[in-house]
C-alpha cells in the first residue's frame, strides 16, 4: 500500500458510508464519514484530509457546491465524486466543478481505492515539488509567509517547532496543548481550540494557503505544509 491517506467520506447512504470508511480504513488508511456538508460545519476551516469522497446528490447543500468550496479553500485537495448520474452533461458539471475523478455508482471498492492511491500519489508529488510555504525564525519568533510576516509567542513558536520535527507524524492532542503550555483542566479543551484558532489567523495574515495546522479526530494534529526553521 502506498503512504497512507486523509479521507473524508461525504454520502448521505448511511451503509454506504459506514461501508466505504470501513473498507478504506481497513486498507490502512484514515477516513471518516459524514452524511452531508453541513456536518462539516466548521472543519472546513482547521481540518484538512487529502482526498475527499463527495456523494453529488447530498441534502442540503450537493456534491457540487461542496466540491466548489472545496476546491476554492485548498486547491490541492484530491476530490473524487461519485454518484449515479452517467449522462455526458452530469461528468462535465462534475468536473468543473473541481472534482479530480468522476466515478459512477456503483463503485466497486477496489476501483475507489486505486483511484484515491493514483490520486493521493500524483497530490504528494505536486506538493513536494512547491516551494516552502513558509519559514520560522526562532529566536525572533516571526513567521514569514510568501506575503507577510507575523510575530508568534514563545509558546506558538515551540508548538510549531515540535510540528516539524514531528514531521509527517501527528502530535496527540495533550502534547500541543502541553506546548502551548495549557495545563489540564475543565477549560483546557475550549482554551486549546481559541489558541489554535489564534495561532491559525496569523498564519493565513503571512499568506500560506490551506489551514497549515491540520488535525484529524482522535489521533491529534499535523503541519500540512512545507515549514522551514531558521
Amino acid at each position: 500500500m502506498s503512504t497512507p491517506l486523509n479521507i473524508l467520506v461525504v454520502e448521505d447512504h448511511d451503509v454506504l458510508r459506514l461501508a466505504t470508511v470501513r473498507w478504506l480504513s481497513e486498507q490502512g488508511h484514515y477516513v471518516q464519514g459524514v452524511a452531508s456538508a453541513e456536518e462539516l460545519g466548521d472543519c472546513l476551516a482547521r481540518d484538512q484530509s487529502d482526498v475527499y469522497i463527495i456523494d453529488l446528490n447530498l441534502p442540503g447543500e450537493d456534491g457540487l457546491s461542496l466540491s466548489r468550496r472545496l476546491r476554492e479553500a485548498s486547491p490541492l485537495v484530491g476530490i473524487v465524486m461519485t454518484t449515479a448520474r452517467s449522462k455526458i452533461q452530469d461528468r462535465v458539471d462534475g468536473y468543473k466543478s473541481g472534482a479530480d475523478i468522476y466515478l459512477p455508482k456503483p463503485v466497486e471498492p477496489e476501483e475507489l481505492l486505486a483511484a484515491i492511491e493514483s490520486l493521493g500519489q500524483r497530490l504528494r508529488i505536486l506538493q513536494a515539488a512547491s516551494p516552502a510555504s513558509a519559514s520560522l525564525h526562532v529566536e525572533t519568533c516571526v513567521l514569514h509567509g510568501p506575503s507577510g510576516t507575523a510575530q508568534l509567542t514563545y509558546s506558538e513558536t515551540a508548538l510549531l517547532a515540535s510540528m516539524v520535527s514531528s514531521q509527517d507524524e501527528f502530535m496527540p492532542r495533550s502534547a500541543v496543548a502541553a506546548s502551548l503550555g495549557l495545563v489540564n483542566g475543565p477549560n483546557t479543551e475550549a482554551v486549546l481550540n481559541v489558541r489554535l484558532s489564534q495561532l491559525r489567523k496569523k498564519i493565513q495574515q503571512t499568506g500560506v494557503d490551506g489551514p497549515v495546522i491540520q488535525s484529524l479526530r482522535g489521533r491529534g494534529y499535523r503541519l500540512s505544509s512545507e515549514l522551514v526553521l531558521s
